[in-house]
């Protein structure tokens, strides 16, 4: 019997030789990253021919379905298209025909997801039913197993095929993982010797979530498709002038621009920064920062408008008031910056009527706990199968980006009772449950940190709720005093640039003291408004006398914004929310003294008398 190649394979290749030696299949599918490059004697080998070259070498015969051609292409130093038959199942018979009278075909179907795609069998073709009929006959009848055959079908996703694929028995699918750690920084040793080894290990570490080819081409040295490293560190140095530590910083820069152009160079380095001078991140920080810039490029290039990286600009210290919940916050940062899995908790719910700071706080968060932030956008689509391919493409790159958080904002749409029902054939329910298993994966726990955000949780299903998804529950509420107002003001004025004295507290705090009621949306509106009365009139301000607070801003401008403001009317619905928000809490000592000695019982009488009210 002629075997598979015996040299040192990738663990997926490995399995495939495995379970093809021990006689479970010989037809398998092979899905996950597909679409990349495997790393074999110091080279990077496109996907399909390491499978060929390395992984099925042993096979005297070789074939590829080649999709362009409706034909068989033999593998080999010609790779011509065999002219067998004028149609593609012409051309599948007269291999079989080759296959029943010899031994050891090799056949490999790239893009099988187009051969025999997810949809009814009604709607398919007679080519993608009559490939469906054959695929299943080889599979079931022992030819490929008797006769020393195997086929591969390649897809990137297993939503791609036809569904009876999968619930074949004698059809192995086997999954190609985004490369880990130690796969990555053998790549980088190989594909960047310019670098030293430090910067290798780092570049190792913080490139979680790209193939191989995409890491290749952040360090891959190639003067030919731009500047050289000497070239690049040149330009480096140029750019940084006197900065601190420019030798060392143009040293890392130039290991992470490989194939730019020195436009594109000059906007990594800078950033933000205007001048070289306003550089004032420790070299490897910065040399991360350039690195996670052209990760974020290429992911988002990769993904279309399937997701959206979060950029929160402040950290938890800009954050007014919520004193006990970011205390919470932060021991959860703590622990995630410790790495220590078992203490990590699976998920976040945040919940809270609108307008009461939840996105701005749980970006604070990710901030504060260096962890990146993804939101979900629309990968849904009209096409067959398209809705659930995009949903795992986006979990395969989210779970290999880990430590990251997976954000997903007004959950009760997503996650909604009844969501979708029978009008999309299912497809939402579907999703649904994919989420939710991937929510409650414990293999996730302290990789990836779901965070739902809603004002309606009790539209959201129970069991989207339950511990094991979403363990802690923080709540969000209005602030009830003058003073606790103030803190939220005086933070939202520091953002806009316009900090204010310490003695300023007073006129904030009696100016405040009677908008119960008003939500940080609302307070923030207010301050932008007094803010913007201020410099229109500074000069008056400040020759009228007055109670000047700071910056030109009087406590007559707060009072007179406070005045022009007419905040939004929903009283029962905010209450209602609020509500809600104490129902949802894991702990009492996260809710405000109004609502902490309210029993359960009080509590579901109250909102049941609100819905009642509302009409909902």
């Amino acid at each position: 019997m002629t075997t598979l190649n015996s040299v040192a394979l990738p663990p997926w290749a490995d399995e495939l030789k495995r379970r093809y030696l021990a006689g479970e299949a010989g037809l398998f599918v092979v899905h996950g990253n597909v679409h990349d490059a495997i790393a074999h004697d110091d080279r990077l080998l496109p996907f399909v021919e390491f499978l060929h070259t390395v992984v099925l070498a042993a096979k005297p015969q070789r074939y590829e379905l080649a999709l362009r051609h409706a034909g068989i292409k033999q593998h080999g130093v010609n790779g011509k298209v065999l002219e067998l038959g004028e149609t593609l199942l012409e051309n599948i018979g007269h291999l079989e025909t080759r296959m029943r009278a010899g031994d050891g075909v090799a056949l490999v179907l790239p893009h099988a997801g187009d051969l025999v795609p997810n949809a009814e069998t009604t709607f398919l073709s007679t080519d993608e039913r009559g490939l469906l009929e054959i695929l299943h006959d080889w599979s079931l009848s022992g030819l490929l197993l008797q006769r020393n055959h195997i086929v591969v079908l390649i897809c990137a996703s297993l939503s791609e095929l036809h569904p009876s694929l999968n619930t074949n028995p004698r059809i192995a699918a086997i999954e190609v993982p985004f490369p880990d750690e130690a796969a990555r920084a053998r790549l980088v040793a190989q594909s960047a010797p310019h670098m030293s080894p430090a910067q290798q290990a780092l570049v190792a570490k913080h490139t979680a979530g790209l193939r191989l080819l995409e890491i290749d081409s952040i360090v891959a040295e190639r003067p030919a498709a731009g500047l050289s490293d000497e070239e690049r560190k040149k330009l480096a140095l140029q750019l940084l002038g006197d900065a601190p530590d420019a030798q060392q910083r143009a040293e890392m820069y130039a290991g992470v621009t490989a194939g730019k152009t020195r436009e594109e160079i000059a906007f990594l380095i800078l950033g933000r920064a205007t001048t070289p001078a306003e550089q004032k991140d420790d070299p490897v920080d910065a040399m991360l920062r350039i690195i996670n810039t052209r990760k974020r490029e290429i992911i988002q290039r990769s993904c279309g408008d399937l997701i959206e990286f979060l950029d929160p600009s402040y950290g938890l210290d800009a954050v007014g008031g919520y004193d006990q919940i970011k205390q919470e916050l932060m021991k959860i940062a703590a622990t995630i910056k410790t790495g220590d899995r078992r203490l990590a908790p699976m998920g976040l719910l945040a919940v809270g009527p609108m307008g009461v700071g939840k996105t701005f706080v749980i970006k604070a968060f990710l901030k504060e706990a260096g962890l990146p932030g993804v939101v979900l956008k629309n990968f849904r689509s009209k096409w067959v199968g398209s809705t659930e391919s995009n949903l795992e493409r986006v979990l395969k790159i989210i779970r290999a980006m880990s430590p990251i958080a997976l954000v997903i904002d007004e959950g009760d749409r997503s996650f909604g009772s009844g969501e979708g029902g029978d009008t999309d054939g299912g497809t939402s329910s579907r999703v649904i449950a994919r989420i939710k298993d991937f929510m409650s994966d414990t293999d996730n726990r302290g990789h990836v940190l779901t965070i739902l955000m809603t004002n309606r949780p009790d539209k959201l299903d129970v069991d989207i709720k339950r511990p094991g998804r979403l363990d802690r529950k923080i709540p969000f509420f209005y602030a009830d005093n003058g003073a606790d107002r103030m803190h939220v003001v005086r933070a939202i004025l520091k953002r806009g640039g316009a900090p204010l004295p310490a003695d300023a507290d007073v006129a904030l705090i009696e100016a405040l003291d009677p908008l119960d009621g008003y939500s940080n949306a609302d307070l923030e509106a207010i301050a932008l408004l007094a803010l913007d009365m201020a410099r229109e009139d500074a000069a008056a301000a400040a020759a009228g006398g007055g109670d000047i607070i700071g910056n030109g801003l009087t406590a007559d401008h707060l009072r007179r914004a406070i005045a022009d403001f007419i905040p939004p009317q929903h009283t029962d619905t905010i209450q209602l929310m609020e509500l809600l928000a104490v129902q949802e809490s894991s702990r009492r000592s996260l809710l405000p003294e109004r609502f902490a000695k309210l029993a359960p019982a009080e509590v579901s009488q109250l909102i049941a008398e609100l819905k009642r009210r509302l009409r909902l």
